[in-house]
This record gives C-alpha cells, sequence and structure tokens, in this order.
C-alpha cells in the first residue's frame, strides 16, 4: 500500500485551489492535479504492508495535531519534475509539525524522505515552463488542525487518494 500523511483542505479552499490550477494550466499546460487530490503532503512513507497501514492508522488516530494557519501568497515551480505548485508564508508551524512526525515516524521504524520540506500545493505536472508572471495573484489562508494517512492507488487516469485515517481534532 502506498502511503504518506498530508494536510487536507476543507471542500471551499480547495475548490478554490482547483481554480488556481486552471489559470496555471491556461499558461503552462501540463497535467493539471484533479480537485479531489490536492493536499499538503507532510510526509511521504512509500510502500508499507497492510498490517504497518494498520499500525500506522491507529497511531494517527490518537495524536492531536496542534491547529495552526498558512498563508499561501506565492507561485512556485520545481524544474526537474515540471512541477507547478502554490505556496506561502507562515510556514514554521508547518515545518514544526513535519519534523515531529517525521520523528515520531522514525521512531516506528520508517524513514521519511526526502528530509527537505517545501510546503506546497502541487497543481500541475509535467510542465515543461516556468509559471508565467501573468498568473493571477494568490492570496489565501488555511486554518488546519487534523492530518490524514492517505492510501495513493494508481488508475488508469491517475492516482486516486483515500484517507484512510485521520488525526483528532
Amino acid at each position: 500500500m502506498r502511503l504518506f500523511l498530508a494536510l487536507v483542505p476543507p471542500p471551499e479552499l480547495r475548490r478554490r485551489f482547483g481554480e488556481l490550477a486552471d489559470a496555471a494550466h491556461e499558461h503552462c499546460g501540463g497535467r493539471r492535479v484533479a480537485d479531489d487530490n490536492l493536499h499538503l503532503t507532510l510526509a511521504f512513507l512509500g510502500e508499507q504492508p497492510k498490517h504497518r497501514a494498520e499500525e500506522l492508522a491507529d497511531w494517527l488516530s490518537g495524536m492531536h495535531i496542534a491547529p495552526g494557519q498558512w498563508r499561501l501568497d506565492r507561485w512556485g515551480h520545481f524544474t526537474g519534475p515540471g512541477i507547478v505548485w502554490i505556496g506561502g508564508t507562515s510556514e514554521t508551524g508547518l515545518i514544526r509539525l513535519r519534523q515531529s512526525l517525521r520523528e515520531d515516524l522514525e521512531g516506528l521504524g520508517i524513514d521519511v524522505r526526502p528530509r527537505r520540506f517545501t510546503p506546497h500545493i502541487t497543481l500541475l505536472r509535467r510542465v515543461e515552463q516556468p509559471p508565467a508572471t501573468s498568473l493571477p495573484e494568490v492570496a489565501l489562508d488555511w486554518s488546519y488542525s487534523r492530518a490524514a494517512l492517505v492510501l495513493s492507488e494508481p488508475t488508469h487516469r491517475g492516482s486516486r487518494y483515500t484517507p484512510l485515517a485521520w488525526s483528532r481534532a
């Protein structure tokens, strides 16, 4: 089972992310990420056996995530994989959350890679040119209080993400 930990935006914010993805797609091309798959990855866990997924679900279900606020206010581009993303400021809480989760996961015997963490929401994949300066301004606030353990399943239309467990609110 291919798993990751993520923050999943509420429906209205996810809809706004989708609108930004549409605008970016018009300018940059590439493959647009489906609205249902828009999220912030906190830790990629890779392939895990079913019993490990159950252990991780129990672990996360008992965890309380400190509420935080993230201001998304900029566009970004990872050249190598051709990813266009939005990210922002006020990342200190996210970085602390990710570090705490990584330490807990390593205690459970799971090595979280990559070690470097750039909080972002991937909107497009396989983009060959960086985002144009004519992209719309980004100014969104995301209040978060729960993390999800998510199953990534490949389909003929791309990956389908299914939350398996949530942290306590």
